[in-house]
C-alpha cells in the first residue's frame, strides 16, 4: 500500500475500500492495513464462538458478524473490531450497515473485544496497571 500524501475522510475511506481480502482500518485519516497473527486470529475466533454459543442459550437478539466497520465519535476514524457484538434489533437506525457493514451507534453494539498482541514481551494489561 502506497503511503497517502493528504489525510482521508470517513466517507472517502469507505468509497475508496477495496474487496482485495484485506483488513483496512482508518485512524485520524490515515488508511493502515490490518495484519492480524494467527494467535491473534484464534484467540478472536474463540471468544467469538463461546459468546455465540451463550447468545444462542440466552435467545437473545444478538449477532457476531464476520466483519464489520466501527465508526467512533471522532473524525476520520474507523476501525475493525476482533469481535462484535451486534444488536439485530437496532441495525435498522444504522443508515450505513446495508451498504458497507459500518455500525455508529454505541446502542447497536452491546460488546466490543480487541484482542491485545504481545509485542514487546509486556501485555498490554500490564502497561496499563503496571503489574
Amino acid at each position: 500500500m502506497k503511503a497517502q500524501a493528504n489525510p482521508m475522510s470517513f466517507e472517502a475511506f469507505l468509497e475508496w475500500y477495496p474487496e482485495d481480502g484485506k483488513w483496512y482500518e482508518l485512524i485520524e485519516g490515515v488508511v493502515v492495513e490490518v495484519l492480524p497473527t494467527g494467535n491473534h486470529e484464534l484467540i478472536a475466533g474463540f471468544l467469538a464462538e463461546e459468546l455465540t454459543l451463550e447468545i444462542r442459550r440466552q435467545n437473545l437478539p444478538y449477532t457476531i458478524p464476520r466483519s464489520c466497520l466501527l465508526k467512533p465519535d471522532r473524525p476520520d476514524s474507523g476501525y475493525q473490531p476482533d469481535v462484535v457484538i451486534l444488536d439485530k434489533t437496532a441495525l435498522v437506525n444504522e443508515p450505513l450497515w446495508q451498504k458497507s457493514s459500518t455500525i455508529q451507534f454505541g446502542k447497536t453494539v452491546p460488546l466490543v473485544v480487541a484482542v491485545g498482541e504481545r509485542t514487546t514481551g509486556v501485555s498490554w494489561r500490564c502497561q496499563c496497571c503496571k503489574t
